[in-house]
């Protein structure tokens, strides 16, 4: 299948202020594009891309006074399939993890592991380690926060998002990155594209989401927190530690929002229907 992505977003830039950009597809995805992935602006910008310690592209420009619209749109393949689903992948002993999954145990400025550890000790020790333990953690960030555009707030760390019971999609992420290193489960935020691809169309502007991956049996598995269930479709654009490492955009200066518009649809050929909406496995 096919997936028709990209944005439109656009700063205004107060004084000529450089910024970090984080709005390209991850490199692992390159080779399932279709047409050119093109980031443009507005104005004239020198834009260099360069990958950072986690292996996702970045973007530095030097953004011009005024209004600076960011846009791209591209084609992509995609499998079609759901997220992937292992009941019985075991849990990886710290001693055998690989080094670079090491990163992904400790505590990063949005999952104050410190916080919650006893918490998850508590609620999941008992709980057989591997799939089954994140599936619970999963479960239990899913029960534990409700959703909810107006509930964002771009400082909340996965303890508050605890105690206070709202958020977002990062909010669900975080919390569930959170306990699973409390567990001793390797953890990584990812944040990109999902479009409502066989699920009932959400009627809400369409955003980015954030998810998350676990390392489980010896490779990378997908978890969504917010909603708990296998998904076709995502597109993912940075892996890190958490929101900090993968924010869309880092400015040195002030540069507000403009606007801000996200596309992700199935490219339906005439006279081939949409996916169907898929089984649910929570």
């Amino acid at each position: 299948m096919q997936i028709r992505a990209g944005y439109d977003i656009a700063f205004q830039c107060l004084q000529e202020t450089p910024m970090m950009l984080m709005l390209s597809i991850h490199p692992e995805r390159a080779k399932d594009l279709q047409s050119p992935h093109l980031i443009t602006f507005s104005q004239d910008v020198q834009a260099r891309d360069y990958q950072d310690m986690f292996g996702n592209t970045c973007t530095r420009i030097i953004a011009p006074p005024g209004i600076l619209e960011i846009t791209n749109e591209f084609l992509i393949n995609d499998s079609g399939l759901p997220d992937a689903v292992a009941p019985d992948a075991q849990q990886t002993p710290i001693s055998q993890l690989p080094d670079d999954a090491l990163v992904y145990l400790l505590g990063s400025r949005y999952c104050d592991t410190q916080k919650l550890s006893d918490l998850a000790w508590s609620m999941f020790g008992s709980v057989p380690g591997g799939w089954q333990r994140v599936q619970a953690i999963v479960d239990y960030a899913h029960d534990r926060i409700e959703f909810g555009y107006h509930h964002a707030r771009n400082d909340r760390t996965a303890w508050e998002g605890h105690e206070e019971r709202i958020g977002v999609c990062r909010d669900f992420a975080h919390l569930a990155v959170t306990l699973c290193r409390c567990m001793n489960v390797p953890a990584r935020y990812c944040t990109g594209y999902l479009g409502d691809i066989g699920v009932p169309i959400d009627p809400a502007p369409m955003d980015f989401s954030a998810w998350f991956e676990v390392y489980l049996d010896g490779r990378w598995y997908t978890f969504d927190a917010r909603h708990n269930h296998p998904r076709i479709g995502r597109i993912v654009m940075a892996r890190g530690r958490d929101a900090a490492d993968v924010a869309i955009s880092t400015a040195f200066g002030p540069a507000p929002l403009a606007k801000f518009m996200v596309i992700t649809d199935e490219v339906v050929s005439e006279g081939v229907p949409a996916v169907g909406p898929i089984s649910m496995v929570a």
